[in-house]
């Protein structure tokens, strides 16, 4: 395996259990943590929203098998000129604010802080930046090999855009307000 799949794949470890760890701790301390997280999301989006986290989660395992086993490192390159290296900053870029994200909600919630508001709406933009960056490399990416997984990888992050960008950085971002 080359380094540049070595740091990717630990990006990947480290920032996926920091996202799972996240979601664990913030569940496991806060009783109602579900009534919290929906803040003011109608309830009648509840089951779009959720079919959409599936969708994406789906997604992510999809274009990460293409990224991780079907990309040549030597091989690829990214908007004509970015090697393989570039898909690291990218995933940080999606999985740190993602891991974030959780934390300063409850923080933002306990502390009823105007400005720990904004500064989840903020990471929430963040990580959408990284989404559609992750949708853009991917669209742009040459060789395009094999073409059935390059369809998949694509597909399934325009459903993880669709997630973190309209779903999570705008819908949630416009209903949820501090108690």
């Amino acid at each position: 395996m080359s380094d540049s799949k070595k740091i990717l794949f630990l990006i990947n470890i480290l920032g996926g259990i920091a996202v799972v760890g996240s979601y664990a701790w913030g569940l496991s301390t806060h009783d109602n943590a579900s009534t919290l997280l929906w803040g003011g999301v109608p309830g009648w989006i509840r089951p779009y929203y959720t079919l959409g986290m599936l969708m994406a989660t789906l997604g992510y395992f999809g274009f990460s098998y293409y990224i991780f086993f079907h990309l040549d490192p030597n091989q690829i390159r990214l908007f004509g000129r970015f090697r393989y290296s570039a898909f690291s900053i990218i995933f940080t870029a999606i999985l740190l604010p993602s891991a974030c994200w959780m934390p300063l909600t409850f923080l933002a919630i306990d502390t009823a802080n105007l400005y720990l508001y904004w500064l989840v709406r903020i990471i929430l933009i963040i990580a959408a930046f990284g989404s559609f960056s992750l949708m853009a490399a991917l669209l742009s990416v040459t060789p395009r090999k094999p073409v059935g997984f390059y369809y998949a990888a694509v597909f399934g992050s325009i459903f993880f855009c669709l997630q973190t960008a309209l779903l999570d950085a705008v819908l949630w971002g416009s209903f949820f307000r501090l108690p």
